[in-house]
């Protein structure tokens, strides 16, 4: 990499088995950083190299706890006094982008007032993965980059072969996605309707499409407790699909997650390695399957980078 300005990797300790990855694709050794940890729980992150003039990729997803999130802003702080040219915050999984708007009186938007904290920091341009809304794009004054793992999933499913191919939507506001695939796939698209009864809890749910003697399969950009995922893999089965797999970038999985998708009608849910799969001792993985995004954040780091379009990389 001929350029002024030399590149380094580092990253926080929440993503570090994905900065690996990243860096050995870009044929980089990791940065060094080490983190002093108080007797409180309070933390300091140190760069124990010179950073000066450098361009600083930080990988860090921000899934819950909220340390991850802070561990990244001290990480940008740092980089900055420590006269880093440019500092880039590499977010596989941009936490709290749930909340991109009022959806009801008297809340917050957190996914704007993490932007804003990005910002304070001293971030120079943020990359990530499948963000649960596309305006949070619009939260930032400094370049934005959305990756897609869309083809590496859609190379995934086409390799599969699968004939009387449907894909699903879990609800409406998927269906723009699913859309996307089905066009992509030139298959047929299903759009499952559910009425909410509260947060994280589904009341009835119905599908809107061809199901029976259908493969389906159905994307999202996000699986956390599966609860709608696994209610519509039923519902569909009920229906009469032959089989039901699901596809979704960001593996949160809290809760009963890993039980509710071990019994559902799921025969496979593929996610990728934005978020770590953190199933205790004697959960049920056998059904998820991996993928991992570090080849296409480096493609991508690769071409911030060396100044070159990045247009080409995504899919939709």
């Amino acid at each position: 990499m001929d350029h002024n300005h030399v590149i380094k990797i580092f990253s926080c300790r929440g993503s570090q088995y994905l900065a690996e990855k990243i860096a050995k694709y870009l044929k980089l050794d990791l940065g060094k950083s080490i983190v002093n940890v108080f007797s409180d729980g309070e933390f300091q992150p140190a760069f124990d190299e010179s950073v000066r003039g450098a361009t600083v990729f930080i990988v860090q997803s921000t899934f819950p706890p909220v340390e991850n999130l802070f561990e990244l802003l001290l990480m940008i702080d740092a980089a900055k006094r420590a006269s880093a040219y440019k500092v880039v915050a590499v977010m596989p999984y941009f936490g709290w982008a749930r909340q991109d708007r009022k959806d009801r009186p008297r809340v917050s938007i957190g996914a704007k007032l993490v932007a804003n904290m990005l910002t304070a920091a001293g971030c120079d341009r943020v990359m990530t993965a499948d963000i649960h809304a596309d305006q949070i794009q619009g939260f930032f004054d400094v370049p934005f980059d959305h990756v897609y793992a869309s083809g590496l999933f859609l190379n995934y499913l086409r390799s599969l072969n699968i004939e009387n191919l449907s894909i699903a939507a879990p609800d409406m506001g998927g269906a723009k996605r699913a859309n996307a695939y089905a066009r992509s796939l030139g298959c047929p698209l299903i759009v499952c309707h559910k009425s909410r009864e509260r947060a994280n809890v589904v009341g009835s749910m119905t599908a809107i499409g061809d199901v029976e003697g259908r493969n389906v399969v159905i994307v999202d950009d996000m699986v956390d407790t599966a609860g709608t995922l696994c209610k519509a893999a039923n519902m569909l089965k009920e229906k009469g699909a032959l089989s039901v797999r699901a596809v979704a970038t960001h593996p949160v999985l809290s809760g009963a997650a890993y039980e509710n998708i071990s019994k559902s009608e799921l025969c496979e849910l593929v996610v990728t390695d934005t978020i770590p799969l953190r199933a205790k001792e004697g959960q049920d993985v056998s059904k998820i399957k991996v993928i991992s995004v570090a080849e296409l954040f480096a493609e991508i780091i690769n071409k911030v980078y060396t100044d070159t379009s990045i247009s080409g990389s995504f899919v939709f």
